[in-house]
C-alpha cells in the first residue's frame, strides 16, 4: 500500500516546485491542478457542460475554457464558483483515483491546491498519510507571480483572498516546508528531510 501525502500552498509558494522534487526522488505525483487544465482543455470532458451551465462564451475559439473570463467571473460570483465546482470537481476526483491507482511508486503526492479549502477536496485529508503544506510570506508569493505571469499586485491579492488562508493552511499540517530565501538545492535538502528521509 502506498503512503499518500497531500501538497499543498497558496499561490507562489513554490508547492509546484517541491512536487517536482518529489517526482524526482521517484514520488508519483498526481497533480490536481493539470488534471483541472486537461479536462477544461479544447475536447475536455468538463466542456460540455461548461458550455451549458455557463453559455459559450466561456469557450473560447479553440474548444477550450476561457480561463482568463471565468476566473474574472467566478471571482466576483460564489454561486457561479459553486457551479463551476460542482461540474469540474467530481471529474477531476474521479482522474485522481484512476492515477492513484496506476501508480506504482510507494509514494503518492496528492497535489491539492484546495486542500485547506472548504470544498470537496478537504474530504481527501481522511485517506492521507501526511498533509505537507508549502509555505511563505504573502509579500513573497506577491512577488513571484507577478515576476512569473506578469499580474499586478492587485490581481495576485485578489487570487490570494479567494484561497484558504496562511492559518487555515497551516492548521492541517504534518509538515511544514518554508521555502523562503532558498536556492534550489537547499530546497531540495529540505524536501529530502523533511518527507523523503522521514
Amino acid at each position: 500500500m502506498a503512503t499518500l501525502i497531500g501538497l499543498t500552498g497558496g499561490i507562489g509558494s513554490g508547492k509546484s516546485t517541491v512536487a517536482a522534487i518529489l517526482q524526482d526522488f521517484g514520488a508519483a505525483v498526481v497533480d490536481a491542478d493539470a488534471i483541472s487544465r486537461a479536462i477544461t482543455a479544447a475536447g475536455g470532458a468538463a466542456i460540455s457542460a461548461i458550455g451549458l451551465a455557463f453559455g459559450q462564451s466561456f469557450v473560447d475559439k479553440s474548444g477550450a475554457l476561457d480561463r482568463a473570463r471565468m476566473r474574472e467571473f467566478v471571482f466576483s460570483d460564489s454561486t457561479a464558483k459553486q457551479t463551476l465546482e460542482a461540474i469540474v470537481h467530481p471529474l477531476i476526483k474521479l482522474e485522481m483515483e484512476r492515477q492513484i491507482a496506476a501508480a506504482t511508486s510507494s509514494l503518492v503526492v496528492l497535489d491539492l491546491p484546495l486542500l485547506a479549502e472548504n470544498t470537496s477536496f478537504n474530504g481527501w485529508r481522511a485517506r492521507l498519510d501526511k498533509v505537507c503544506v508549502v509555505d511563505c510570506s504573502p509579500e513573497t508569493q506577491i512577488k513571484r507571480v507577478m515576476a512569473r505571469s506578469g499580474m499586478t499586485p492587485q490581481q495576485v491579492e485578489a487570487v490570494m483572498s479567494n484561497q484558504a488562508t496562511r492559518e487555515a493552511r497551516m492548521a492541517i499540517a504534518d509538515v511544514i516546508i518554508t521555502n523562503e530565501e532558498l536556492t534550489l538545492d537547499e530546497l531540495k535538502m529540505l524536501v529530502k528531510a523533511a518527507i523523503i528521509d522521514a
